[in-house]
């Protein structure tokens, strides 16, 4: 049945003009139990209304099929959202609907027909909130009130803990029509059954948080910042602030260390508002953004599970000041996030920036927790920043003023057309499209723009660029009970092109009463005593031989794995270690979720995705490894299964040994598997002479990084930020299909930037590094003593050191052009180093601190080393 086939049924139970236009399927979630039912938006006139319907069968194909429980009218007391409280696993979305006094949840699978009610649902209640006057009757309704209304929702779940019929109806859940909740390991179930109940032990009290964000353009704070963070006559109970650009130093982009960092700290630490005592909460950097977050001291016992995380958008995640980092922690029983980010910038950049935002959301996950409290981690481990109750969203955004030049802003200034302007600003042009930030709220902005001006003075931009003015610096919040009292930037604080910004608001956060808490936690373990031994888990698994054919290099491939829930109860399913593996699959092989919970009559897709890239390729292109691995897919309290997945790689010249393709005269798609194996094996005598070098000379280095270089140095190597900007990804395979193919003859229509990038991908995925790994620790020995550097690096064998003195005399080429590329040879000494001398596998730092300094030490010698090469010539 289409979904117009079952609108047309439904439709057949209203009154015209009463019209049903929007329905999806749901699971009604009312303690122990969840019950199918068929979620209906319709419309009569100007109103809209929510219907819930039941149905003896799904999809619905007949109206006799049908009855109403219920019908809720979308006015002013209707509230809906994404539940973020309970988490079912991936397969598994909860939404709230709130109508007065009354409230359900709802679950409900990912797919176009959920998305589809969802968006509709956002829509109409935010057409709602928008309406001055949404009081309506509703006299339609009143003939599908049910008698049952309030027996579905606003019940007291925590009363009934006798009489087990009542709470899981076994008659139904025989027939399909209704499924326990239970099944996960007892833990799991304790805390999801007290997360539906959280509302009954905990209270709202209102806290006052201070969230503030500078860009301070890589200077040292020269003062205090009082004027910032203390401007109020109240002291906030928690502190969330944000710089950007914090160190703009070469050493910043690729060390882990500032010494702007603890200067910034300190100056923050000291201008605290003097009314109260503060703690450090957590502080996350990553190159020039850093996130500082401070509570009182007595608030410090309730805040739990804290975590950090960082999202880079340089190239290869290791260069670039663009970006966010983020904090979140569960204070009291409330969890919050706070997120910095630092998005691209100039006018016209603005998908860049919107693109930021998306890879921020997507990417950041928090998975290690601090102060951790079991009870109150997340079901599965990881939160994203949707998962919140409550996000706050700070930085400088970059968005800029459309279609005005700079002397039409400062115009506008002078009249303090503040509105006017706005009209222009693309933020908010951006948000209006629902591009990004959707679902976010900002206070009203009554502050002049808060970028550019000239450093220690008010004003703007006088410099040879002269930026238009932008209010590029935003504090944004999502979540309930969150009131905005202040909204400001601080003229007055002058280090900077940029005027700090700060947000102070009225949060409400849940108070667990301790005595309310246990008593209810009881009751939940006495049913669970009851319900516990009563199930079994069962599924069935659509395909346990997984084949994947041309796989290729850094290309990812993916499979699809459906597991559907054959049984009675909730099954709780993981992908688990063999004996004595470090992982559930081989380092190519990741299932995504590779743990999950599933619903009676429902199922979980799971993305089997094989990805080779430069940790990889070598083993598989010299025949220690192959594409085959068995997944052991464990059901919590259920057997193992046990799936099978294969596949056959394309090799490719990325992964190869120096040694291999120096006497590789063809691409190396022209040899057979088995001829790359020996290859790469010297047994080059099995192969055919017209494919290798036979008895003649070898290639003094692998033709394909001649060729990389030939290109870069065809394009130019005076192009700005060489090395330091991201390539196209695209363009990147491209290179890797001429490289392994030598097609097209001419070589690809490609920019410099994926050539640089190719080159590093290149250099990183090589079977062993330019420097063997045998070699490795006397070059660390000798790096701080050139001539010495010089004896180890002649005794490099032989074709290993032809690469070593081809690439430094490349790079020493880079520099020669410095003035026009912005490189000079500290930055790329530290970019290539890892790349000329990669850690031996199995290198071991330990964890914490110690082995944070070790690391920074290493790469600090392994700089030095490269260092020598680059601004010495050989026979100096």
């Amino acid at each position: 049945m289409t979904t117009a086939d079952q609108l047309a049924i439904v439709n057949r139970l209203l009154h015209a003009p009463e019209e049903a236009y929007t329905l999806a399927q749901a699971g009604l979630v009312v303690d122990w139990v969840k019950s199918k039912r068929l979620l209906v938006l319709a419309r009569c006139g100007k109103d809209q209304a929510l219907f819930i319907l039941t149905s003896q069968a799904y999809p619905v194909t007949r109206q006799q099929d049908l009855a109403i429980d219920n019908a809720i009218p979308i006015d002013g007391g209707f509230k809906f959202d994404l539940d973020s409280g309970h988490n079912s696993g991936p397969d598994a979305v909860y939404i709230t609907v709130t109508s007065h006094r009354q409230k359900f949840l709802f679950e409900m699978l990912p797919g176009y027909h959920t998305q589809n009610f969802v968006s509709e649902m956002y829509r109409l209640t935010e057409n709602i909130s928008k309406q001055v006057d949404s009081v309506s009757s509703f006299p339609w309704l009143e003939k599908y009130k049910s008698e049952t209304d309030s027996a579905l929702a606003g019940q007291d779940m925590g009363e009934n803990v006798d009489g087990l019929a009542d709470v899981v109806p076994r008659m139904d859940i025989a027939t399909g029509a209704a499924q326990p909740i239970v099944g996960r390991d007892r833990e799991s179930v304790v805390i999801y059954q007290m997360s539906t109940k959280e509302e009954q032990f905990t209270d709202v009290q209102p806290f006052r948080f201070f969230i503030g964000t500078w860009n301070v353009n890589g200077q040292s704070p020269d003062g205090t910042l009082e004027e910032w963070l203390a401007a109020d006559e109240e002291a906030p109970d928690l502190y969330a602030v944000g710089f950007q650009e914090l160190d703009l130093s070469k050493e910043a982009f690729v060390f882990l260390e500032s010494v702007k960092e603890e200067e910034w700290m300190k100056a923050v630490q000291e201008s605290l508002h003097k009314k109260a005592n503060y703690v450090l909460v957590k502080h996350i950097r990553l190159v020039g953004m850093m996130l500082l977050v401070y509570t009182k001291v007595e608030h410090q016992d309730f805040v739990r599970n804290v975590s950090v995380d960082t999202v880079g958008t340089g190239i290869m995640g290791k260069l670039g000041n663009k970006g966010g980092v983020g904090i979140r922690f569960r204070f009291h029983a409330t969890d919050l996030c706070f997120v910095n980010s630092h998005l691209a910038a100039h006018t016209e950049e603005v998908e860049r920036r919107n693109q930021d935002y998306t890879d921020i959301c997507s990417r950041m996950t928090f998975t290690q927790y601090e102060r951790s409290c079991s009870e109150a981690l997340p079901m599965f481990g990881s939160k994203r920043i949707k998962d919140h109750d409550c996000v706050f969203w700070l930085g400088d955004l970059n968005y800029r003023l459309n279609d005005l030049d700079c002397q039409e802003v400062k115009d506008l200034l002078a009249e303090n057309s503040l509105a006017s302007l706005q009209e222009y600003d693309q933020f908010q042009q951006q948000r209006h499209q629902r591009k990004v930030f959707v679902g976010y709220e900002e206070g009203a902005i009554t502050f002049k723009p808060t970028y550019k001006y000239d450093p220690g003075t008010n004003n703007w931009d006088t410099s040879e660029k002269s930026r238009p003015p932008a209010w590029t610096d935003r504090v944004l919040w999502k979540g309930e009970n969150i009131q905005q009292s202040v909204y400001r930037s601080h003229e007055k604080l002058l280090v900077s092109d940029h005027k700090p910004v700060s947000a102070v608001f009225k949060a409400g956060v849940k108070v667990i009463d301790r005595v309310k808490r246990q008593r209810i936690k009881e009751d939940i373990m006495k049913k669970l005593d009851m319900l516990e031994n009563d199930f079994l888990p069962q599924v069935m698994v659509d395909n346990t031989d997984v084949i994947y054919d041309n796989v290729r290099f850094i290309e990812p491939t993916t499979r699809s794995l459906a597991i559907a829930n054959t049984g009675q109860v909730p099954v709780t399913f993981e992908f688990i270690k063999k004996p004595g593996e470090p992982s559930y699959a081989r380092p190519w092989l990741t299932a995504e979720p590779s743990s999950g919970f599933i619903m009676p009559g429902e199922k979980a897709d799971v993305v089997m995705e094989i990805y080779v890239d430069k940790k990889t390729a070598g083993a598989l292109n010299s025949g220690q490894d192959k594409l085959y691995d068995i997944l052991v897919l464990h059901l919590m309290g259920g057997k193992d299964i046990f799936i099978t997945v294969s596949g056959s790689y394309t090799k490719s010249c990325f992964g190869c040994s120096i040694e291999a393709l120096v006497h590789l005269t063809v691409p190396i798609t022209e040899l057979s598997p088995g001829e790359i194996v020996s290859l790469e094996n010297g047994e080059r005598e099995k192969l055919p002479v017209d494919k290798t070098d036979g008895k003649k000379e070898p290639y003094p280095v692998p033709k394909e990084l001649w060729f990389l270089c030939d290109v870069m140095t065809s394009l130019g190597l005076s192009h700005e930020n060489l090395f330091l900007q991201p390539g196209l990804r695209s363009e990147i395979l491209l290179i890797r299909d001429w490289l392994d193919t030598g097609l097209p003859i001419d070589r690809p229509n490609v920019s410099i930037h994926s050539a640089a990038e190719a080159l590093l991908i290149f250099l990183e995925s090589l079977r062993e590094p330019v420097v063997p790994y045998s070699m490795y620790s006397r070059c660390l020995e000798c790096s701080g003593n050139y001539l010495q550097c010089k004896q180890v690096a002649s005794q490099l064998p032989t074709h290993h050191k032809h690469v070593f003195d081809y690439l430094t005399a490349f790079l020493r080429e880079v520099i020669l052009h410095s003035a026009q590329n912005g490189i000079d040879p500290k930055i790329l000494a530290t970019l290539f180093c890892s790349l000329f001398l990669r850690d031996p596998p199995g290198t071991n730092l330990g964890s914490g601190l110690r082995a944070k300094t070790n690391q920074q030490l290493l790469e600090r010698r392994k700089a030095a080393f490269i260092y020598h090469f680059l601004v010495n010539e050989p026979d100096d």
